[in-house]
Protein backbone atom coordinates (compact mmCIF):
# COMPACT_ATOMS: atom_id res chain seq x y z
CA UNK A 1 0.00 0.00 0.00
CA UNK A 2 1.42 3.42 -1.00
CA UNK A 3 2.22 6.15 1.78
CA UNK A 4 0.31 8.96 2.10
CA UNK A 5 2.07 12.09 1.01
CA UNK A 6 1.45 16.17 2.01
CA UNK A 7 0.42 16.75 -0.96
CA UNK A 8 -2.45 14.39 -1.46
CA UNK A 9 -3.64 15.26 1.97
CA UNK A 10 -3.33 19.06 1.05
CA UNK A 11 -6.05 18.69 -1.87
CA UNK A 12 -8.28 16.08 -0.12
CA UNK A 13 -11.29 18.12 -0.43
CA UNK A 14 -14.52 17.62 1.87
CA UNK A 15 -17.14 15.42 -0.08
CA UNK A 16 -21.09 14.88 0.12
CA UNK A 17 -20.28 12.03 2.27
CA UNK A 18 -17.25 11.22 4.94
CA UNK A 19 -14.26 9.20 3.16
CA UNK A 20 -11.03 8.23 4.27
CA UNK A 21 -7.49 8.25 2.76
CA UNK A 22 -5.15 5.24 4.09
CA UNK A 23 -1.67 5.47 4.90
CA UNK A 24 0.29 2.60 6.44
CA UNK A 25 -0.25 -0.02 9.87
CA UNK A 26 -3.83 0.77 10.31
CA UNK A 27 -3.04 5.06 10.16
CA UNK A 28 -5.73 6.76 8.31
CA UNK A 29 -7.30 10.44 7.49
CA UNK A 30 -10.66 10.77 8.05
CA UNK A 31 -12.38 13.43 5.57
CA UNK A 32 -15.39 14.95 6.88
CA UNK A 33 -18.27 16.82 4.73
CA UNK A 34 -17.13 19.74 7.36
CA UNK A 35 -15.03 20.37 10.05
CA UNK A 36 -10.91 19.31 10.59
CA UNK A 37 -9.92 16.42 9.16
CA UNK A 38 -8.97 13.78 11.59
CA UNK A 39 -6.22 11.02 11.85
CA UNK A 40 -7.66 7.54 13.31
CA UNK A 41 -5.72 4.36 13.94
CA UNK A 42 -7.52 1.24 13.74
CA UNK A 43 -5.68 -2.09 15.21
CA UNK A 44 -6.85 -4.83 16.82
CA UNK A 45 -6.25 -5.72 20.66
CA UNK A 46 -7.36 -9.50 21.95
CA UNK A 47 -9.16 -10.52 18.74
CA UNK A 48 -10.96 -7.13 18.58
CA UNK A 49 -10.52 -4.64 16.35
CA UNK A 50 -10.55 -1.13 17.45
CA UNK A 51 -10.10 2.89 16.84
CA UNK A 52 -8.38 5.14 18.54
CA UNK A 53 -8.44 9.32 17.42
CA UNK A 54 -4.55 10.73 16.70
CA UNK A 55 -6.02 14.42 16.51
CA UNK A 56 -6.91 16.33 13.92
CA UNK A 57 -4.71 17.84 10.83
CA UNK A 58 -2.91 20.41 10.36
CA UNK A 59 -2.34 20.28 13.98
CA UNK A 60 -0.98 16.77 13.88
CA UNK A 61 1.08 16.20 10.99
CA UNK A 62 1.53 13.16 8.47
CA UNK A 63 4.76 13.03 10.39
CA UNK A 64 3.71 13.16 14.45
CA UNK A 65 0.62 11.19 13.39
CA UNK A 66 2.74 8.17 12.31
CA UNK A 67 5.04 8.81 15.20
CA UNK A 68 1.92 8.66 17.61
CA UNK A 69 0.75 5.63 15.54
CA UNK A 70 4.29 3.87 16.06
CA UNK A 71 4.56 4.67 19.53
CA UNK A 72 0.37 3.06 20.49
CA UNK A 73 1.56 -0.19 18.15
CA UNK A 74 4.51 -0.40 21.03
CA UNK A 75 2.50 -0.08 23.64
CA UNK A 76 -0.20 -2.66 21.97
CA UNK A 77 2.47 -5.12 20.76
CA UNK A 78 4.79 -4.94 24.36
CA UNK A 79 5.65 -8.78 24.84
CA UNK A 80 5.63 -8.11 28.65
CA UNK A 81 2.92 -5.48 29.11
CA UNK A 82 0.42 -5.04 26.64
CA UNK A 83 -1.80 -1.79 26.55
CA UNK A 84 -4.86 -1.23 24.62
CA UNK A 85 -4.78 2.54 23.92
CA UNK A 86 -8.56 3.19 24.06
CA UNK A 87 -9.06 1.61 27.57
CA UNK A 88 -6.08 3.74 28.62
CA UNK A 89 -7.92 7.09 27.40
CA UNK A 90 -10.84 5.90 29.48
CA UNK A 91 -9.21 4.93 32.40
CA UNK A 92 -7.32 8.33 31.88
CA UNK A 93 -10.64 10.21 31.73
CA UNK A 94 -12.10 8.59 35.01
CA UNK A 95 -9.13 9.02 37.07
CA UNK A 96 -8.75 12.73 36.02
CA UNK A 97 -12.54 12.73 37.21
CA UNK A 98 -11.55 11.32 40.44
CA UNK A 99 -8.80 13.38 40.50
CA UNK A 100 -11.25 16.88 40.71
CA UNK A 101 -12.57 15.56 44.10
CA UNK A 102 -9.26 15.86 45.71
CA UNK A 103 -8.00 18.94 43.68
CA UNK A 104 -9.00 21.39 46.75
CA UNK A 105 -6.71 19.04 48.84
CA UNK A 106 -3.90 19.31 46.57
CA UNK A 107 -3.89 23.04 46.45
CA UNK A 108 -3.87 23.34 50.22
CA UNK A 109 -0.85 21.32 50.50
CA UNK A 110 0.81 23.94 47.51
CA UNK A 111 -0.04 21.57 44.62
CA UNK A 112 2.52 18.91 45.20
CA UNK A 113 0.71 15.88 43.86
CA UNK A 114 2.18 12.76 43.60
CA UNK A 115 3.42 12.75 39.74
CA UNK A 116 4.79 16.25 40.46
CA UNK A 117 6.98 14.85 42.97
CA UNK A 118 8.01 11.71 40.60
CA UNK A 119 8.94 14.06 38.17
CA UNK A 120 11.14 16.20 39.78
CA UNK A 121 12.75 13.20 41.15
CA UNK A 122 12.59 11.34 37.39
CA UNK A 123 14.24 14.85 36.22
CA UNK A 124 17.46 14.85 38.86
CA UNK A 125 17.96 10.97 38.55
CA UNK A 126 18.00 11.24 34.91
CA UNK A 127 20.33 13.81 34.48
CA UNK A 128 22.37 13.61 37.18
CA UNK A 129 22.34 10.00 38.61
CA UNK A 130 24.63 8.37 41.27
CA UNK A 131 27.97 11.20 40.07
CA UNK A 132 30.08 9.97 42.91
CA UNK A 133 29.58 6.52 41.60
CA UNK A 134 30.40 7.62 37.66
CA UNK A 135 26.83 5.92 37.13
CA UNK A 136 24.25 7.33 35.04
CA UNK A 137 20.27 6.37 34.10
CA UNK A 138 20.31 5.35 30.41
CA UNK A 139 18.39 6.90 27.93
CA UNK A 140 16.46 4.33 27.64
CA UNK A 141 16.56 2.79 31.53
CA UNK A 142 14.80 6.86 32.26
CA UNK A 143 12.29 6.00 29.84
CA UNK A 144 11.30 2.84 30.55
CA UNK A 145 11.09 4.43 34.36
CA UNK A 146 8.86 6.93 33.25
CA UNK A 147 6.68 5.20 30.76
CA UNK A 148 6.22 2.51 33.78
CA UNK A 149 4.44 5.42 36.15
CA UNK A 150 3.05 6.83 33.64
CA UNK A 151 0.95 3.65 32.54
CA UNK A 152 0.34 2.04 35.84
CA UNK A 153 0.72 4.79 38.94
CA UNK A 154 -0.36 8.20 36.99
CA UNK A 155 -3.62 7.54 36.08
CA UNK A 156 -4.51 6.69 39.39
CA UNK A 157 -2.72 8.55 41.98
CA UNK A 158 -1.17 11.54 40.14
CA UNK A 159 -2.76 14.12 40.50
CA UNK A 160 -3.32 12.43 44.44
CA UNK A 161 -1.10 15.35 47.22
CA UNK A 162 1.86 13.06 47.97
CA UNK A 163 1.29 13.88 51.41
CA UNK A 164 -2.39 12.75 51.59
CA UNK A 165 -1.67 9.21 50.25
CA UNK A 166 -2.11 6.29 52.61
CA UNK A 167 -0.48 2.72 52.11
CA UNK A 168 -3.89 1.16 51.11
CA UNK A 169 -4.38 4.07 48.40
CA UNK A 170 -1.03 2.61 47.18
CA UNK A 171 -1.49 -0.98 47.64
CA UNK A 172 -4.59 -0.34 45.74
CA UNK A 173 -2.63 1.09 42.43
CA UNK A 174 0.44 -1.75 42.80
CA UNK A 175 -2.76 -4.50 43.04
CA UNK A 176 -3.79 -3.55 39.70
CA UNK A 177 -0.49 -4.20 38.30
CA UNK A 178 -0.57 -7.31 39.85
CA UNK A 179 -4.33 -8.94 39.07
CA UNK A 180 -3.05 -8.45 35.12
CA UNK A 181 -0.48 -11.54 36.25
CA UNK A 182 2.68 -8.78 35.82
CA UNK A 183 4.30 -9.58 38.81
CA UNK A 184 7.42 -7.98 38.27
CA UNK A 185 6.01 -5.25 37.26
CA UNK A 186 4.23 -5.16 40.59
CA UNK A 187 7.25 -5.31 42.01
CA UNK A 188 9.34 -2.94 40.32
CA UNK A 189 6.40 0.03 39.78
CA UNK A 190 6.62 -0.66 44.02
CA UNK A 191 10.36 0.35 44.29
CA UNK A 192 10.20 3.14 41.91
CA UNK A 193 7.18 4.44 43.99
CA UNK A 194 8.99 4.02 47.11
CA UNK A 195 12.13 5.92 45.37
CA UNK A 196 9.50 8.78 45.13
CA UNK A 197 8.73 9.09 48.35
CA UNK A 198 11.55 9.14 49.97
CA UNK A 199 12.40 12.02 47.69
CA UNK A 200 9.86 13.38 48.86
CA UNK A 201 10.53 12.95 52.19
CA UNK A 202 13.88 14.43 51.48
CA UNK A 203 12.29 17.40 49.70
CA UNK A 204 9.76 17.68 53.19
CA UNK A 205 6.62 17.31 50.08
CA UNK A 206 5.79 13.95 52.54
CA UNK A 207 6.42 13.00 56.07
CA UNK A 208 7.52 9.28 55.17
CA UNK A 209 7.74 6.57 52.37
CA UNK A 210 4.51 4.67 52.42
CA UNK A 211 5.67 1.92 50.14
CA UNK A 212 7.79 0.34 52.82
CA UNK A 213 4.88 -0.79 54.61
CA UNK A 214 3.64 -2.45 51.76
CA UNK A 215 6.82 -4.72 51.84
CA UNK A 216 5.70 -8.83 51.50
CA UNK A 217 1.66 -7.48 50.72
CA UNK A 218 2.36 -8.41 46.95
CA UNK A 219 3.40 -12.09 45.65
CA UNK A 220 6.82 -13.18 45.43
CA UNK A 221 8.76 -13.43 42.20
CA UNK A 222 9.88 -16.46 41.22
CA UNK A 223 13.22 -16.04 40.17
CA UNK A 224 14.16 -18.48 37.34
CA UNK A 225 17.79 -19.16 36.16
CA UNK A 226 18.61 -18.77 32.47
CA UNK A 227 18.27 -22.16 31.05
CA UNK A 228 22.23 -23.62 29.79
CA UNK A 229 23.16 -26.48 27.81
CA UNK A 230 25.85 -27.64 30.74
CA UNK A 231 27.80 -30.83 29.46
CA UNK A 232 30.40 -31.03 27.24
CA UNK A 233 28.75 -33.45 24.43
CA UNK A 234 25.46 -31.43 24.46
CA UNK A 235 27.35 -28.07 23.80
CA UNK A 236 29.13 -29.92 21.01
CA UNK A 237 25.77 -30.95 19.36
CA UNK A 238 24.40 -26.94 20.31
CA UNK A 239 27.43 -25.81 18.36
CA UNK A 240 26.92 -27.65 15.61
CA UNK A 241 23.10 -27.13 14.94
CA UNK A 242 24.12 -23.18 15.01
CA UNK A 243 26.34 -24.04 11.95
CA UNK A 244 23.95 -25.95 10.21
CA UNK A 245 20.94 -23.06 11.30
CA UNK A 246 19.01 -22.70 8.00
CA UNK A 247 17.41 -19.38 8.81
CA UNK A 248 18.70 -15.44 7.98
CA UNK A 249 22.59 -14.51 7.80
CA UNK A 250 22.59 -12.32 10.05
CA UNK A 251 21.13 -13.93 12.80
CA UNK A 252 22.86 -17.12 12.47
CA UNK A 253 26.54 -14.69 12.61
CA UNK A 254 25.08 -13.53 15.95
CA UNK A 255 24.56 -17.48 17.16
CA UNK A 256 27.52 -18.13 15.98
CA UNK A 257 29.74 -15.20 17.87
CA UNK A 258 27.39 -15.39 21.11
CA UNK A 259 29.75 -18.54 22.55
CA UNK A 260 33.04 -16.83 22.07
CA UNK A 261 32.08 -13.55 23.16
CA UNK A 262 29.26 -14.81 26.00
CA UNK A 263 27.84 -11.02 26.87
CA UNK A 264 24.64 -10.79 27.53
CA UNK A 265 22.16 -10.58 25.03
CA UNK A 266 21.18 -6.95 25.12
CA UNK A 267 24.69 -6.23 24.98
CA UNK A 268 25.25 -8.08 21.57
CA UNK A 269 22.58 -6.93 19.75
CA UNK A 270 23.16 -3.59 20.65
CA UNK A 271 26.90 -3.96 19.27
CA UNK A 272 28.08 -1.29 16.91
CA UNK A 273 30.44 -1.29 14.64
CA UNK A 274 32.08 2.05 15.69
CA UNK A 275 33.25 -0.10 19.04
CA UNK A 276 35.26 -2.78 16.90
CA UNK A 277 39.00 -2.66 16.81
CA UNK A 278 40.06 -5.17 14.87
CA UNK A 279 43.99 -4.39 15.02
CA UNK A 280 43.88 -4.30 18.53
CA UNK A 281 41.51 -7.59 18.34
CA UNK A 282 39.14 -6.59 20.99
CA UNK A 283 35.72 -5.21 21.78
CA UNK A 284 35.04 -1.88 23.63
CA UNK A 285 31.09 -1.59 24.86
CA UNK A 286 30.49 2.10 26.58
CA UNK A 287 29.39 2.31 29.76
CA UNK A 288 25.63 3.65 29.04
CA UNK A 289 25.03 0.33 27.90
CA UNK A 290 26.35 -1.88 30.51
CA UNK A 291 24.39 -2.80 33.45
CA UNK A 292 27.55 -2.03 35.66
CA UNK A 293 27.68 1.64 33.55
CA UNK A 294 31.53 0.55 33.64
CA UNK A 295 33.17 0.05 29.68
CA UNK A 296 33.38 -3.52 28.74
CA UNK A 297 36.42 -5.03 27.04
CA UNK A 298 36.01 -7.80 25.18
CA UNK A 299 38.69 -9.59 23.92
CA UNK A 300 37.96 -10.92 20.49
CA UNK A 301 39.49 -14.48 19.46
CA UNK A 302 40.66 -15.47 16.17
CA UNK A 303 37.35 -17.05 15.47
CA UNK A 304 35.70 -14.01 16.39
CA UNK A 305 37.69 -11.72 14.42
CA UNK A 306 36.62 -13.92 11.39
CA UNK A 307 32.98 -13.79 11.81
CA UNK A 308 33.03 -10.21 11.92
CA UNK A 309 35.35 -9.63 9.26
CA UNK A 310 34.75 -12.37 6.75
CA UNK A 311 31.13 -13.05 7.39
CA UNK A 312 29.02 -9.96 8.68
CA UNK A 313 31.02 -7.32 7.47
CA UNK A 314 30.08 -7.18 4.46
CA UNK A 315 26.72 -7.46 4.79
CA UNK A 316 26.02 -4.88 7.34
CA UNK A 317 29.06 -2.75 7.79
CA UNK A 318 27.45 0.00 5.75
CA UNK A 319 25.02 0.53 8.98
CA UNK A 320 25.86 1.55 12.68
CA UNK A 321 24.60 -2.02 13.70
CA UNK A 322 26.12 -5.55 13.55
CA UNK A 323 22.93 -6.69 13.87
CA UNK A 324 20.56 -4.68 12.41
CA UNK A 325 16.79 -5.21 12.37
CA UNK A 326 14.10 -5.20 9.46
CA UNK A 327 14.42 -1.29 10.37
CA UNK A 328 18.35 -0.34 9.78
CA UNK A 329 18.40 1.93 12.46
CA UNK A 330 17.78 0.20 15.37
CA UNK A 331 19.02 -3.33 16.22
CA UNK A 332 17.48 -6.76 15.83
CA UNK A 333 14.63 -7.36 18.27
CA UNK A 334 15.25 -9.12 21.83
CA UNK A 335 13.33 -11.62 21.00
CA UNK A 336 15.76 -12.65 17.66
CA UNK A 337 17.93 -15.35 19.41
CA UNK A 338 15.43 -16.70 21.89
CA UNK A 339 13.40 -17.48 18.75
CA UNK A 340 16.38 -18.68 16.81
CA UNK A 341 16.88 -21.38 19.67
CA UNK A 342 13.47 -22.35 19.48
CA UNK A 343 13.82 -23.24 15.67
CA UNK A 344 16.73 -25.18 16.73
CA UNK A 345 14.65 -27.33 18.61
CA UNK A 346 15.78 -25.80 21.91
CA UNK A 347 12.80 -24.61 24.27
CA UNK A 348 13.03 -22.09 26.73
CA UNK A 349 13.88 -24.65 29.69
CA UNK A 350 16.70 -26.14 27.54
CA UNK A 351 18.73 -22.89 26.17
CA UNK A 352 18.65 -19.04 25.81
CA UNK A 353 20.28 -16.34 24.76
CA UNK A 354 21.62 -15.88 27.95
CA UNK A 355 22.50 -18.99 28.61
CA UNK A 356 25.88 -18.52 26.67
CA UNK A 357 27.10 -16.94 29.65
CA UNK A 358 26.39 -19.60 32.11
CA UNK A 359 28.22 -22.31 29.69
CA UNK A 360 31.27 -19.75 29.55
CA UNK A 361 30.87 -19.31 33.75
CA UNK A 362 30.95 -22.86 34.48
CA UNK A 363 33.59 -24.13 32.22
CA UNK A 364 35.55 -21.05 32.62
CA UNK A 365 36.21 -21.83 36.69
CA UNK A 366 36.46 -25.52 36.05
CA UNK A 367 38.55 -24.63 33.60
CA UNK A 368 41.42 -23.38 36.72
CA UNK A 369 41.07 -19.84 35.21
CA UNK A 370 41.19 -17.09 37.52
CA UNK A 371 37.81 -16.22 39.05
CA UNK A 372 38.86 -12.60 39.29
CA UNK A 373 39.67 -12.71 35.62
CA UNK A 374 36.39 -14.69 34.71
CA UNK A 375 34.41 -12.59 36.80
CA UNK A 376 35.41 -9.37 35.47
CA UNK A 377 35.03 -11.11 31.62
CA UNK A 378 31.15 -11.74 32.65
CA UNK A 379 31.09 -7.85 33.69
CA UNK A 380 29.70 -8.63 37.23
CA UNK A 381 29.65 -5.14 39.17
CA UNK A 382 32.43 -4.69 41.27
CA UNK A 383 31.01 -2.77 44.56
CA UNK A 384 34.63 -1.72 45.21
CA UNK A 385 35.62 1.45 42.47
CA UNK A 386 39.49 0.92 43.42
CA UNK A 387 39.05 -3.04 43.12
CA UNK A 388 37.06 -2.53 39.94
CA UNK A 389 39.87 -0.21 38.21
CA UNK A 390 42.62 -3.38 39.28
CA UNK A 391 40.31 -5.71 37.91
CA UNK A 392 40.22 -4.24 34.55
CA UNK A 393 43.81 -3.21 34.31
CA UNK A 394 45.53 -6.07 35.55
CA UNK A 395 43.39 -9.15 34.36
CA UNK A 396 43.64 -7.75 30.92
CA UNK A 397 46.03 -9.94 29.53
CA UNK A 398 45.18 -13.19 31.32
CA UNK A 399 41.78 -12.52 29.58
CA UNK A 400 42.66 -12.51 26.15
CA UNK A 401 44.41 -15.90 26.99
CA UNK A 402 41.51 -16.97 28.32
CA UNK A 403 39.19 -16.01 25.59
CA UNK A 404 41.21 -17.66 22.73
CA UNK A 405 41.48 -20.91 24.48
CA UNK A 406 37.78 -20.85 25.22
CA UNK A 407 37.13 -20.36 21.64
CA UNK A 408 39.77 -23.01 20.39
CA UNK A 409 37.85 -25.21 23.61
CA UNK A 410 34.25 -24.74 21.79
CA UNK A 411 35.64 -25.48 18.39
CA UNK A 412 37.17 -28.70 19.90
CA UNK A 413 33.66 -29.84 21.28
CA UNK A 414 31.69 -28.67 17.73
CA UNK A 415 34.25 -31.03 15.86
CA UNK A 416 33.53 -33.83 18.25
CA UNK A 417 35.43 -33.74 21.33
CA UNK A 418 33.65 -35.19 24.11
CA UNK A 419 35.28 -32.96 27.28
CA UNK A 420 36.73 -29.67 26.96
CA UNK A 421 40.76 -29.87 26.75
CA UNK A 422 43.48 -29.14 29.49
CA UNK A 423 45.28 -25.56 29.03
CA UNK A 424 48.60 -25.93 28.49
CA UNK A 425 49.70 -23.44 31.55
CA UNK A 426 47.18 -25.58 33.46
CA UNK A 427 50.38 -26.84 35.93
CA UNK A 428 51.92 -23.38 35.88
CA UNK A 429 48.95 -21.15 35.99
Amino acid sequence: MAKLTEAQIKNAAPREKRYTLRDENGLFLEVPPKGNKRWRLRYFFDGVEKLVSLGTYPLVSLKDARTKRDQLRGQIRDRDNPQDPSALRKQAREARKKALEVEAQAEAVDGQTFEKTAREWHKKRATAGHAAKGALWSPAHAARIMRGLESNVFPWIGSTPISTITPRILLEVIQRIEARGTIETAHRDLSVCGQVFRFGVACGYCERDVAADLRGALTPVVHKHHAAVLEPQAIGELLRHIEAYQGGHVVKCALRLAPYVFVRPGELRHAEWSEINFSAAEWRIPPEKMKARRMHIVPLAKQALEILQNDLRPLTGSGPYLFPGRVSARPMSENTLNAALRALGYSGDQMTGHGFRSIASTHLNEAGFHRDAVERQLAHAESNEVRAAYLHADFLAERRKMMQWWADALDSLRDGADSFPRREDENNG
